[in-house]
């Protein structure tokens, strides 16, 4: 993969899939990532996010744009063949994700993070939108800081 990634350009995509209502925070990560890193996978990958919004499935735990995140990370790094131990690159990368997230909000559970706002607010959606496109660009980061590739 030669390509080169707009890092903002992520951050910027992924925002306006959610403000615009077009996807939630998960199904907008992995939706951007799969597009703007040129991956030649199916969209069927974007139905597979569906479920984590709103703390998954709206239960309120963990946040859906983390899993989002997570997922896009899997996309590069996860495995597919059994006992195939490139699953522990996936987990360390997939742990920083977390840590980096947790390092500025202090929390990942969905209910806490948006304590005291209404469902659908105004306030809910900024924070959600945000929380998108800042997961989008820090696992493009770490994307493309571990394939090498050139960031514009």
């Amino acid at each position: 993969m030669n390509k080169i990634i707009d890092l903002n350009k992520i951050k910027t995509t992924a925002e306006n899939y959610y403000r615009n209502g077009d996807f939630f925070c998960s199904e907008a990560i992995v939706k951007t990532i799969k597009d703007e890193f040129g991956l030649s996978i199916s969209d069927d990958i974007i139905a597979m996010a569906s479920g984590f919004p709103i703390g998954i499935g709206g239960s309120g735990c963990t946040c859906g744009a983390v899993v989002g995140g997570v997922m896009a990370i899997g996309l590069f790094f996860g495995r597919n063949e059994p006992k195939d131990t490139k699953v522990n690159k996936a987990m360390e990368l997939s742990k920083e994700l977390h840590d980096i997230f947790k390092e500025r909000h202090k929390f990942l559970c969905c209910r806490v993070l948006t304590k005291g706002m209404t469902l659908g607010s105004e306030e809910h959606m900024e924070q959600c939108i945000y929380f998108t496109g800042e997961v989008a660009q820090e696992a493009a980061k770490i994307i493309v800081r571990e394939l090498n590739l050139e960031i514009k």
